[in-house]
Order: C-alpha cells, then sequence, then structure tokens
C-alpha cells in the first residue's frame, strides 16, 4: 500500500518534536482523525527550524515529516507556496484516498505561519 519512502518517513520520521520558544506554531486536522502541530523558528524571514507532533496514520506521519524537509531553510512566501502535491511527489506518491494527509501538513505550514505573523504585528495571508 506504501512505497518505500513513506514507509521510510513513517518509521523514522524527521524532525519530531517541539520547539520551546517557537516563533510560530500551527495546528490542522481532518475529519479521518489525523492531526499535525507544527512548530517554527525564524530568523530573518527564513525558516530556521521545523519540528512536529503528529496523530495519524503512516502517511500522515510521513507527511509531516517530508514537510518539515521540504520548509527548513525556505523564506516564509517558499514555505507558504509548498502545496500538498509537493508533499505527495517528494514522499513519491501516496494511495488513493491518502492525499488529504499532506492537505494537514499545508495548513499546519499556513497557521504556523500567520501565527508568527500575528505576534509580529503583521497582517495574516489569506490561506
Amino acid at each position: 500500500m506504501y512505497n518505500e519512502k513513506v514507509m521510510d518517513h513513517f518509521t523514522n520520521p524527521r524532525n519530531v518534536g517541539e520547539i520551546e520558544d517557537a516563533d510560530g506554531v500551527g495546528e490542522a486536522g481532518n475529519p479521518h482523525g489525523d492531526f499535525m502541530k507544527l512548530f517554527l523558528k525564524i530568523r530573518e524571514n527564513h525558516i530556521e527550524d521545523a519540528r512536529f507532533k503528529t496523530f495519524g496514520c503512516a502517511a500522515a506521519i510521513a507527511s509531516s515529516s517530508m514537510a518539515t524537509e521540504l520548509i527548513k531553510g525556505r523564506t516564509l512566501e517558499e514555505a507558504w507556496g509548498l502545496k500538498n502535491e509537493h508533499v505527495s511527489e517528494a514522499l513519491g506518491g501516496l494511495p488513493p484516498g491518502k492525499l488529504e494527509c499532506s492537505v494537514v501538513a499545508r495548513e499546519s505550514i499556513h497557521r504556523a505561519i500567520n501565527d508568527y505573523r500575528k505576534k509580529q504585528g503583521l497582517e495574516l495571508w489569506e490561506e
């Protein structure tokens, strides 16, 4: 059902955990019970570090892991532009019915960035 890359990110997820003094925190979930909380450390408009805690299926955990890998080192604008299809493609594809797991990652990124922007007194970006 899952390819080798998805299974690798599920069994050996990257960037698991919290950032205690995170600059931005975002949460998202879906009706299937998958839930992601994302923590960002931001310096000079770049994502210096990203950590996550996810409750869900293998695809949700793998998507969370891959999403953090894809946004680290990126500008906020680049991270905002990350689409769930990019996460799925980077994982070598997700099975039918599991693409929504990558949507949770994208929504968490948007909410964490907007949390940071709110804390900075900046206008929120439209999701």
